[in-house]
């Protein structure tokens, strides 16, 4: 096993580890009897969709935590790497459509579990891909904030 691969697999380990210690660290889920929670984790998650279609990272850096650690195409990008991406990229070119989602609820920390619909166009050429995410996030002196996110693409 050459030296990349061992890293890639010891940096997706640590993610997992970190991932389930997140959700281990308090009482069994709250979905149904935490609603207001629920709802505000669903109106943050759409608030990121909106926010990077339309390169606003005034609104992603809100809700956004400044020790963000994003899992992308086996990469760990930082907060300031992914905005700085962002920031380029062409919002009409992309479309985002997000499918339904899972949210569980551990006291201060949330877990969401679902799908989303990328549409891209380029020279002409329309591309669309089915993605699995999985986004943490934690409620801080400020409100609920992403610490953790990664997504992978899901094969037809």
């Amino acid at each position: 096993m050459d030296d990349l691969t061992w890293h890639r697999m010891r940096t997706r380990n640590w993610i997992v580890l970190f991932l389930m210690a997140c959700a281990g660290l308090a009482l069994p889920a709250q979905e149904v009897s935490d609603g207001g929670t629920v709802a505000a984790i669903r109106a943050l998650e759409q608030e990121w969709t909106v926010g990077q279609s339309h390169n606003d990272n005034r609104v992603l850096d809100l809700i956004f935590d400044n020790a963000l650690i994003y899992v992308e195409y086996g990469k760990l990008v930082t907060k300031g790497e992914y905005l700085a991406r962002v920031k380029t990229a062409s919002p009409e070119l992309n479309q985002v459509v997000m499918e339904p989602m899972t949210i569980r609820v551990f006291g201060r920390t949330a877990v969401v579990i679902g799908t989303y619909l990328e549409k891209q166009e380029q020279g002409g050429h329309r591309d669309m891909k089915r993605w699995r995410y999985v986004d943490t996030w934690v409620y801080k002196k400020n409100g609920w904030v992403l610490v953790a996110a990664g997504a992978t693409r899901v094969s037809h």
